[in-house]
């Protein structure tokens, strides 16, 4: 259990400071524990490890309100709740849990990153409430259950998603020109799943939606002119100063 003394052990072994609100991160990771109690005294929190325990419930964390990042990924967690006191609250991680709906997240203003890898997320309703979570720009929806290409237009509403993974989704697919078409309908986009969204990608993307593969093709064609240009000019510049340099010193 997750008692005061054992908390205060914890610190003791971590090397943290013995008085319970003097600590801003505490590491409470591969302890067993089964449910989440005695942390009103941890007030000046701000990061909070609780991976891989047995917590089936996300509960007793009124008293955190400094806190910004909260690690619960590899418990036994199946809602999403009580979070409404963290109001601070920049980074939450709850993958691999059990985790069906999105819910509960729209009363923190300023969360950003949002990781929920590996739960049992299926449906357009299930991730909805998204729509209601406009702070977020770093998502990780990556190896659920979702498949319905319609996913899209909840993830269209969101007006500072800048990082996206649904990497292991069957919707992946499911949506031709899986990549092109959500470069082109995620405008902010600069990271998808495993690699960068550069301005070329972007570029070339729109090109597509707009006159089909020719029409990328040309303007992936313009883009490595420039680039070729960019080179050639750089290794004339170069060529330029040597150039001086020699001439100053035959003078």
């Amino acid at each position: 259990r997750m008692t005061k003394k054992i908390l205060q052990d914890i610190c003791k072994q971590q090397k943290l400071y013995l008085t319970p609100y003097l600590n801003d991160t505490l590491y409470l990771h591969y302890k067993g524990f089964d449910r989440l109690e005695n942390l009103e005294e941890y007030t000046g929190l701000k990061c909070l490890w609780l991976q891989c325990n047995g917590l089936t419930k996300i509960e007793n964390l009124e008293a955190l309100t400094e806190l910004r990042c909260l690690y619960l990924q590899l418990n036994l967690i199946n809602k999403i709740e009580n979070l409404e006191p963290l109001q601070k609250l920049d980074s939450l991680n709850i993958s691999n849990n059990y985790v069906k709906t999105i819910e509960n997240l729209s009363c923190l203003k300023v969360l950003q990153t949002l990781q929920i890898a590996h739960n049992k997320l299926q449906t357009v309703e299930d991730i909805q409430h998204l729509q209601e979570c406009p702070s977020i720009s770093v998502l990780d929806l990556s190896h659920n259950n979702l498949s319905d290409p319609s996913i899209i237009t909840i993830l269209e509403t969101m007006p500072n998603l800048h990082v996206l993974n649904l990497m292991g989704n069957e919707v992946i697919k499911k949506i031709a020109n899986y990549r092109k078409t959500l470069i082109v309908r995620l405008k902010l986009l600069t990271y998808l799943d495993d690699r960068p969204v550069f301005p070329k990608d972007r570029a070339c993307a729109e090109a597509w939606a707009v006159g089909g593969l020719e029409a990328e093709k040309a303007e992936r064609e313009k883009w490595e002119t420039r680039e070729k240009k960019k080179i050639q000019d750089s290794i004339d510049a170069l060529a330029a100063i040597r150039q001086k340099a020699e001439e100053k010193k035959r003078q």
